[in-house]
């Protein structure tokens, strides 16, 4: 499994299937534990992430630390990647080509780890990964589409410019650590939104 997710990286480091590989610094590969319960997925890398080739490494980085400490778990434990894998120029949101072109090293890294659950943060992942929008009236919300169990909140920068929403975002934490649970413990979840295909 680590070979595998380290092939996939490898790809990401080579890739040059859109324009983001002319600006970037470093591409941006999943990271984290391959027998982990559940996959993370933001939008894509930022500043730091550019710099050091590494996901959720800066402010919003720190903010997910926060919520998943106070759920009690650590990074460690979890999975963390994004719906692009190389920094956009000045942050903007990543266009429907670029993540068309990245699609399938998340598909790949989701193969790999067979997560219990996908946590979506924010508007990028799940318009990318569900075709939604408007994450904070979803928030908190499981979901259930092709057999995968996703569950929705916001994007941990969102809490940098809006205090409040840290309270949202371990409270989020909180909920999704104990669905966790219950799936190791065989007990029937309740699914918010049954995706029909």
């Amino acid at each position: 499994m680590e070979k595998k997710l380290e092939k996939i990286k490898q790809q990401v480091i080579e890739c040059t299937k859109c324009e983001l590989s002319q600006t970037r610094n470093n591409s941006v590969a999943g990271k984290g534990n391959f027998k982990a319960d559940v996959i993370f997925v933001g939008e894509a890398p930022g500043k730091n992430e550019d710099l050091k080739g590494e996901p959720f490494i800066g402010i919003a980085g720190k903010k997910l630390s926060i919520a998943l400490e106070s759920a009690g778990i650590t990074r460690e434990e979890v999975y963390i990647t994004n719906i692009v894998k190389c920094r956009p120029p000045k942050n903007r949101v990543p266009t429907p080509i670029e993540r068309e072109m990245c699609q399938n090293y998340l598909k790949k890294e989701i193969e790999i780890i067979e997560p219990k659950i996908i946590c979506i943060l924010g508007n990028t992942a799940f318009s990318s990964l569900l075709d939604g929008k408007e994450i904070t009236k979803f928030r908190g919300k499981v979901v259930s589409k092709n057999n995968q169990l996703y569950f929705l909140t916001v994007h941990p920068a969102a809490t940098i410019y809006n205090q409040k929403l840290i309270d949202v975002l371990k409270k989020d934490m909180k909920k999704l650590f104990k669905v966790i649970k219950e799936l190791k413990d065989m007990k029937k979840i309740k699914i918010d939104i049954e995706y029909t295909s």
